[in-house]
């Protein structure tokens, strides 16, 4: 348990960092092709809610051909959502996106006609092929930084947008980080919170009581919180292995969340992408990064 102890410093770097991955998208390589993409403007008009609650427990899991034959959803990953301070290095700044430039690429997606679904939802279409509303997309923020609760969700809601927390316990009431009645308030106002370990631990690095403390027991927290059973992950950094899929299933888990790299051919669920949106792209960036991605 020694090992897990956070002392003040590192938990600071740790949660500073966010879910940074080695395969993070290049905000400079997107800039560069940032002519290319054009952001539908003028609509004022609100999107419909398209969050709603599905029993994912009945749906049969179809096999990785045919879920791989799907047309990908795109699936963006936020960390935090505040502007940028003098200390932030250049390579934080990819996962701190500016409050302005947040709600610039909220209306992008609003006025392109974006309509946000749940990871339940998409669950149903992967396996089901259930039919989704036009230009789907999944909207979901890592690590329980509050800046998620008191700028992203209003946003969010000025759109009809629903959003997929990825809630990390350790930072649980820590200053900066979300207390457990705002996090239960994310769920009963329609958003899904899902499980991201206690402390943020890279899952492929998992021996022995690993499994109970990084994922037992803060899946638990948040079921208690919530009154909601926890069916979707979302792996630290973005790193993943073959070991760590079966840890999940047995556990009751139904997908999990990568970052940019290649699906997994055996066990899609388990490795649904995702790309950062980053603090350096515009709404025509972004724009132009969904359609090349997904």
């Amino acid at each position: 348990m020694k090992q897990y102890i956070l002392s003040i410093t590192a938990a600071a770097l740790l949660f500073s960092s966010g879910c940074q991955s080695k395969s993070k998208n290049n905000s400079t390589s997107a800039a560069a092709t940032d002519t290319t993409a054009t952001a539908t403007s003028g609509s004022s008009s609100t999107p419909p809610q398209t969050g709603k609650n599905i029993d994912i427990t009945k749906i049969k899991v179809a096999d990785a051909k045919t879920i791989l034959a799907r047309k990908q959803v795109p699936v963006l990953c936020y960390h935090q959502i505040r502007d940028w301070k003098p200390t932030d290095s250049k390579a934080n700044k990819d996962y701190i996106v500016p409050i302005a430039v947040f709600k610039a690429q909220m209306k992008m997606l609003a006025d392109s006609g974006y309509h946000t679904i749940l990871a339940d939802q998409l669950y149903d279409y992967l396996n089901n092929g259930t039919a989704l509303p036009s230009k789907p997309i999944v909207l979901t923020f890592d690590d329980t930084d509050v800046d998620q609760y008191t700028i992203a969700e209003p946003t969010l809601t000025k759109y009809g947008y629903k959003g997929v927390y990825f809630v990390m316990t350790v930072s649980i009431g820590r200053p900066h980080y979300m207390s457990k009645a705002q996090i239960k308030d994310l769920s009963d106002k329609g958003n899904q919170v899902e499980s991201h370990t206690w402390d943020h631990h890279n899952v492929k690095k998992y021996v022995g009581k690993d499994w109970e403390i990084q994922i037992d027991k803060p899946t638990k927290t948040l079921e208690t919180i919530t009154g909601k059973k926890m069916y979707h992950f979302a792996y630290p950094f973005g790193l993943w292995n073959p070991e760590a899929i079966p840890e999940l299933k047995k556990r009751g888990f139904k997908s999990a969340f990568i970052l940019g790299t290649k699906r997994d051919e055996q066990n899609p669920l388990f490795t649904i992408r995702r790309i950062i949106a980053s603090g350096y792209w515009t709404p025509k960036t972004l724009s132009n990064s969904i359609k090349n991605s997904f």
